[in-house]
């Protein structure tokens, strides 16, 4: 009996110990728990949308003459431009700064300046076809497309969607090219757009790869207007689809 008593004697002195011990021990994981960054917050686990579900959308359209809708049957309409801001929130303001022939050097003072003071939330580029087939060289295009991308990130916090080339030898319009010819222009067009990707990854830019795929927008005749160019209604649905799809999807 003399020693159960002390055992239990002993167990009541140390209970208080106990306690304490318990209580310091969940302050320290308390404090370790506070000092943790929450889950949500940690760097890189989450993307922010280029705009707000069901929020108004700033959408400017950089381009040329197919921004404009050249070889729909209601050009400003059926171009690919609006087809796309159709897909946007209520309330979204467009705006087409497309002009028929342009080249990339002539946006840059043209376009370029116009969409930089508009505060967009969403842009789109789809400025290659002209300068391609119109002579500028390799070096010309690509330095000023670097001036135009490097201008967009820093002036703008808009999502950028860019097209690169189709397979142009497939048009109509270049029917009359020998197979030499059009073998040279396709390995032309490869390269190109290898650079274009190159710079979209530069500058975080999305890419709708219209050549991949056999260049769909130009092997089927039905999307292909009249001009045996632009694309043709049924083509701008496409075109815009394409856009759509990689917006949504980035």
């Amino acid at each position: 009996m003399p020693h159960r008593l002390r055992l239990f004697r002993l167990f009541l002195t140390l209970i208080p110990l106990i306690c304490i011990f318990s209580a310091c021990t969940s302050t320290v994981s308390q404090r370790t728990k506070s000092n943790a960054p929450p889950a949500q917050q940690v760097v890189g686990t989450q993307s922010t949308p280029f705009f707000s579900p069901g929020g108004p959308v700033t959408y400017v359209a950089l381009g040329a003459s197919d921004a404009v809708g050249v070889g729909s049957d209601i050009p400003g309409a059926q171009g690919y431009v609006p087809l796309v801001a159709a897909h946007l929130p209520k309330k979204s303001h467009l705006i087409n700064l497309g002009i028929s022939g342009i080249q990339l050097h002539e946006a840059l003072s043209q376009e370029l300046p116009l969409a930089l003071s508009t505060s967009p939330n969403l842009v789109t580029i789809w400025l290659v076809a002209n300068d391609f087939i119109g002579g500028v060289t390799y070096d010309q295009y690509f330095h000023d497309l670097n001036v135009l991308l490097q201008e967009l990130h820093t002036g703008t916090h808009a999502r950028i969607v860019m097209a690169n080339l189709p397979d142009l030898t497939r048009l109509p319009a270049f029917s009359h090219e020998t197979p030499a010819q059009k073998a040279q222009m396709l390995v032309a067009i490869q390269q190109w757009n290898t650079q274009i990707a190159l710079l979209a990854k530069q500058y975080g830019v999305a890419i709708v790869d219209l050549f991949s795929q056999g260049s769909q927008i130009t092997a089927h005749p039905e999307y292909v207007s009249g001009d045996g160019f632009h694309p043709s209604p049924s083509g701008y649905v496409q075109l815009a689809d394409y856009f759509w799809r990689v917006i949504e999807g980035s």
